[in-house]
């Protein structure tokens, strides 16, 4: 037999061929994580405003101030026919530029591309600044002046050192407002809300007589003109507050020397990039990414923060665990301890190993017509009838968004549990029995032990897929925006029939649904970044819970 044969017979050429795969997988996926994370977490870093003179096609000339996002590089005769048979031959290759720059209050377009033939010397201004606005986008341009009211307080060189001084009293104020908006008038909305539907409740009772609904109706009437005197008392403070939010204005110039007034109530962070040394651009990075992580969204969500999708997702998953560990297990145990062996049991299975295969979307529709029609609706007719025609439970939320992932990922579960419980060797099973045991006992305090690593396996693959998925929730309790957090201070403190937001939805949302499709790229970046990092995490998490249950139980058969 010769070298070559042997060689091949020994099976070295598919161990190699086996890790050659694994290591080429290993560098896709880095590659992909790092090219989401560059993507993604570039988009915080403050980037330099430039300022160029640009000529158009009819030789006007047009001022130009904004960031540079990317460039590319053209053939001439794409240029041509574009128009600009003035700047390019058919051989040439000419580069563009794709310019942010902002004022959509004031251009309409947030992102044009620029002919750099056509482009004058670009220059940094020093004093140009970016203001990151509530609406309408980022502004460029220069500051000309402070207004308080209709007096001007600062010009020139004192005007950077007075806003940052405004806008710090501005964002104190607004976070006054905020207060009051969502604690404060939303706790008398609540209490006014209790009393119409105590009211509502009172006119269903059919025990009750006339007297005695008229009489307790009355007594709930009375609280609602207390109420309606709190929140005159709060309407008064909110008014005075945006008042005095409103009194501070900045006078700014854009590129081509237009002057705009700017209330500093709509301004979030105001920053001279242009003047900012390396650490001044790692504080500003810091304070955008904590802001994306902890902030809500607004501008249809291509600005702002996501942490509502962050609650949201990591909510879900938690309760789909919840739910779908226990019923897993069981199903498990009992299929596999307890059924006795034959061709039911046999299509039980296939039935389970089918169900993986399930596109998600048909466990969505399910979601909707059973969870959400038939036992939300039944619920709302026994417990809450007061609140009807206006559903509580019979429309999407929390906790049929979590029962259909919970159904997506039982098989997954099962399937799990059953290979654990098939690994434990009969001989464990044997020697529990022959010590006096009972099959129960062997079952509980013997075999599912052993089996519990092979569980945490199957939780960690439900985790990964129920996170990720995108396409059953839109129809059972994903929205594009929460107004409210699905925990508050109000009993029961977790509602389960609210509506959630999450990363997944999100990404779509943007990606896809978004009216600005430029602002909306890095974001959709930095969301599915941090969408892979909440699966790694919690993965990790299980996986390390996992590793101690094995090594427990082994050192204990040991």
């Amino acid at each position: 037999m010769s070298t070559k044969q042997s060689w091949f017979k020994s099976g070295t050429p598919w161990i190699w061929l086996n890790g050659g795969a694994v290591a080429l997988s290993i560098v896709m996926v880095a590659g992909l994580l790092g090219l989401i994370a560059v993507r993604g977490l570039s988009h915080f870093w403050p980037t330099d405003i430039v300022k160029f003179e640009y000529t158009q096609r009819d030789g006007t000339p047009e001022v130009v101030m904004g960031e540079v996002v990317r460039s590319q590089v053209l053939p001439g005769t794409v240029v041509i026919d574009s128009g600009r048979a003035d700047l390019a031959q058919p051989d040439d290759l000419v580069t563009r530029f794709l310019i942010k720059r902002g004022n959509r209050d004031i251009n309409s377009r947030d992102f044009m591309w620029y002919l750099q033939p056509a482009m004058g010397e670009m220059t940094r201004p020093k004093n140009a600044i970016v203001l990151e606005r509530r609406e309408w986008g980022n502004f460029y341009g220069l500051p000309v002046a402070i207004r308080e009211g209709d007096q001007v307080v600062a010009e020139g060189d004192a005007v950077i050192p007075e806003l940052r001084s405004r806008l710090r009293r501005a964002q104190a104020i607004r976070d006054d407002i905020r207060h009051i908006e969502r604690v404060e008038i939303g706790d008398i909305n609540h209490r006014m809300e209790q009393i119409r539907l105590g009211t509502r409740r009172i006119q269903l009772n059919d025990r009750l007589s006339e007297d005695e609904q008229a009489r307790r109706i009355a007594e709930l009437e009375s609280g609602r003109q207390a109420l309606d005197d709190e929140y005159a008392v709060v309407q008064d403070r909110l008014d005075q507050l945006i008042r005095e939010a409103s009194r501070d204005t900045l006078v700014a110039q854009t590129g081509d020397g237009q002057e705009v007034l700017i209330s500093l109530r709509d301004i979030v962070r105001a920053t001279q990039p242009n003047q900012l040394s390396l650490f001044g651009k790692i504080g500003n990075y810091v304070d955008r990414f904590w802001e994306f992580m902890s902030g809500d969204p607004r501008e249809a969500n291509t600005e702002g923060g996501i942490f509502p999708a962050i609650f949201g997702t990591v909510t879900m998953v938690f309760l789909m665990s919840l739910v779908v560990t226990p019923f897993g297990v069981l199903a498990a145990i009992y299929l596999r301890e307890y059924a006795k062996q034959g061709p039911v049991l046999k299509a039980i299975r296939i039935s389970v190993y089918n169900l993986a295969g399930v596109p998600s979307i048909v466990y969505g529709v399910f979601g909707l017509g059973f969870f959400v029609y038939t036992i939300g609706g039944s619920i709302d007719q026994l417990f809450y009838p007061e609140s009807l025609p206006a559903p509580t439970f019979g429309t999407p939320g929390l906790l049929w968004a979590s029962l259909t992932l919970a159904l997506l990922t039982l098989p997954v579960v099962i399937v799990s549990t059953e290979e654990g419980l098939s690994r434990i060797p009969s001989t464990i099973r044997q020697g529990s029995l022959a010590l006096g045991a009972t099959k129960a006992e062997t079952l509980w305090r013997v075999v599912v032990p052993l089996a519990t690593p092979a569980m945490m396996t199957g939780m960690i693959l439900a985790i990964a897929r129920a996170a990720g998925e995108v396409a059953p929730l839109m129809l059972v309790g994903v929205v594009k925006l929460a107004p409210t957090l699905p925990v508050d201070s109000y009993f029961p403190f977790i509602h389960l029939d609210r509506k959630i937001m999450h990363l997944g939805f999100h990404i779509y949302d943007v990606g896809f649904q978004s009216p600005n499709a430029e602002a909306a790229r890095p974001l959709v970046y930095a969301t599915a970044l941090v969408l892979v990092g909440i699966i790694v995490v919690l993965n990790l998490t299980a996986i390390s819970i996992r590793n101690r249950l094995r090594e427990k139980y082994r050192a204990d058969s040991d």
